[in-house]
């Protein structure tokens, strides 16, 4: 059976976060984990190795495969960040259209600074990713 690589564990975040090379990562790392701790009310913790989550929930999908996941969270990637909100979402896209300079995949949003984006849109995204995912999985952190 295939287990999941991402689970949440008790790394510390802070000292995650100081590891980074770049000190304008590290500082709009800071200012991301102020942000989403802020819109969440979730205390931040570490999901694999790489990913800063906030909240969680469990997810079933029809295929049987299941987990937790993060409500949302962020990673201070090499290249960029990447900032994970939920999938399936019809109002993500209208969000996303004013969010500023991004690029974006299935799950993943990704930004190279906090300083291209309006951090009011990164808020609203937070907060509809949330609504979205406990009005989906009725069972995730409040």
């Amino acid at each position: 059976m295939y287990e999941l690589k991402t689970k949440q564990n008790d790394d510390s975040v802070i000292e995650f976060i100081e590891m980074i090379d770049s000190p304008r990562k590290r500082e709009d790392a800071y200012h991301l984990l102020d942000i989403f701790t802020e819109v969440t009310g979730h205390p931040a913790k570490m999901w694999g190795s790489s990913i800063i989550g906030f909240g969680s929930y469990h997810y079933k999908y029809d295929s049987g495969h299941e987990g937790d996941a993060p409500l949302v969270g962020f990673s201070p990637r090499k290249a960029k960040f990447s900032l994970y909100f939920a999938t399936g979402d019809p109002k993500r896209e209208e969000l996303l259209s004013n969010f500023g300079k991004h690029t974006s995949g299935k799950a993943c949003v990704y930004i190279n600074k906090l300083a291209d984006i309006e951090v009011e849109v990164l808020k609203a995204l937070i907060k509809r990713s949330m609504t979205f995912l406990r009005e989906t999985y009725p069972d995730a952190s409040n």
